[in-house]
């Protein structure tokens, strides 16, 4: 009897192993993910709102712009759909239009940029992806996810095109967002010009393989 509870204690000992050495070669054989850092000098943050001149009644787009975009990008090329994008920072305080006037106002009443510089988004899912992916193939996609402006987190859905070129990952992105959904009401400049709610974000990335 005392042999069979002891060959039994060891037929069951090395069945956990095998299960333990399984779930270690099956973790081995998933690819890692491939990091590309955002290069700033090659990339850009963007927003486009509509707004009306009051006494013209004119319409105009105001565009606003920055380089200072950081982040990183995570790339699986096996599985494209377990990718992941953030956390990227944009530094809301640098943003340029055409109008100065503009650019203060906004940085000192509405997005207070002084006082909350970063925008950041993290995402939380990749739609459309394809089930693998060749190199340098543009790939469309919805990038899901959590940006933060203001100290206020939404969840947002980007269009993005992407693509792998060498050491490279090419990427272009649009949403769109209301200014209200962020806690701050759109510009309006002593009556002079009216912004719309609705903003259009956007993004062009260049980002660059690490090495592993």
């Amino acid at each position: 009897m005392r042999k069979r509870g002891q060959g039994a204690r060891v037929v069951a000992g090395l069945a956990g192993l095998v299960v333990v050495l399984a779930a270690v070669a099956a973790g081995a054989a998933q690819p890692a993910l491939e990091r590309y850092q955002i290069l700033p000098e090659a990339s850009e943050a963007r927003y486009r709102v509509g707004e009306t001149f009051l006494g013209e009644g004119r319409f105009n787009v105001a565009v606003g712009r920055t380089r200072d975009v950081r982040g990183v990008i995570l790339v699986d090329r096996q599985r494209p759909a377990r990718s992941r994008v953030g956390p990227i920072v944009v530094d809301l305080s640098t943003l340029q239009s055409d109008s100065a006037r503009r650019d203060n106002a906004i940085r000192q009443r509405w997005l207070e940029s002084t006082r909350f510089p970063e925008a950041r988004f993290v995402s939380t899912e990749v739609r459309g992806a394809p089930s693998r992916y060749r190199d340098g193939q543009p790939v469309e996609l919805e990038v899901v996810g959590d940006l933060t402006v203001r100290g206020v987190t939404r969840r947002v859905v980007w269009k993005a095109t992407v693509r792998l070129a060498g050491p490279e990952l090419l990427a272009q992105a649009a949403t769109s967002v209301r200014m209200t959904d962020f806690g701050f009401q759109p510009p309006s400049i002593l009556g002079f010009v009216r912004a719309e709610d609705d903003v259009t974000l956007e993004l062009d990335l260049v980002a660059r393989r690490e090495s592993p």
